[in-house]
């Protein structure tokens, strides 16, 4: 089983490297986020590796933290989300995003993907709801966002995407002003708090 590799970069392709371990080439899938932190041909680069065993060949994928590769573990538990989709979801988004698409259940973020359909989000969400904080260690009070979005919340984010921010931040912030605000919120003070948060948090 290999768990670890440290060598030179030999090739960078669109999904995977070759990664030259003293002259021996080893293919590597990664997400395009370690392959953009991973460097140029010819440097030194270590990658966390998953090996997966197959009939007749044997399959590395690599990251470049651990908590990539638990986020990648934790994926493919899903029936219908094998290794391939799990990286298309770490090309589109960190692992603190996944977990925090997951713990909001907001499935749209999820579909920011390719290959992940409304569908698929949903699975995703529903069965990692309770995982996430027990086989990661995250705490599910240190998310601001309520168990679901409801359709004045979902019009807050909307408006607040429109103006240039991430969804996930936008999601962030609208559930912390409706959480501060109450239940008599609404939906201008929702947007107008919602972006003082992001405002202050951006400065």
């Amino acid at each position: 089983m290999i768990a670890k590799l440290t060598g030179l970069i030999d090739t960078i392709g669109d999904t995977f490297l070759i990664l030259d371990v003293s002259g021996v080439g080893y293919l590597v899938s990664c997400s395009s986020r370690t392959l953009s932190l991973a460097g140029v041909t010819g440097e030194k680069v270590t990658l966390f590796i998953e090996t997966v065993m197959r009939a007749e060949s044997l399959q590395l994928y690599g990251f470049n933290s651990r908590e990539e590769q638990d986020c990648f573990r934790l994926l493919i538990t899903i029936q219908g989300v094998g290794m391939r989709m799990s990286l298309a979801l770490l090309s589109t988004l960190s692992p603190s995003e996944i977990y925090q698409a997951i713990a909001s259940q907001d499935k749209l973020t999820l579909t920011r993907a390719d290959g992940v359909g409304p569908k698929l989000a949903s699975r995703i969400v529903t069965e990692l709801k309770d995982k996430v904080p027990a086989e990661l260690g995250l705490a599910a009070s240190i998310y601001s966002f309520p168990s679901s979005l409801s359709p004045m919340v979902e019009e807050a984010v909307s408006a607040l995407v429109n103006l240039g921010y991430r969804r996930i931040e936008a999601v962030s912030a609208v559930s912390k002003a409706h959480q501060h605000i109450g239940e008599n919120a609404i939906l201008n003070d929702l947007i107008r708090q919602g972006l003082s948060l992001l405002s202050r948090s951006g400065s």
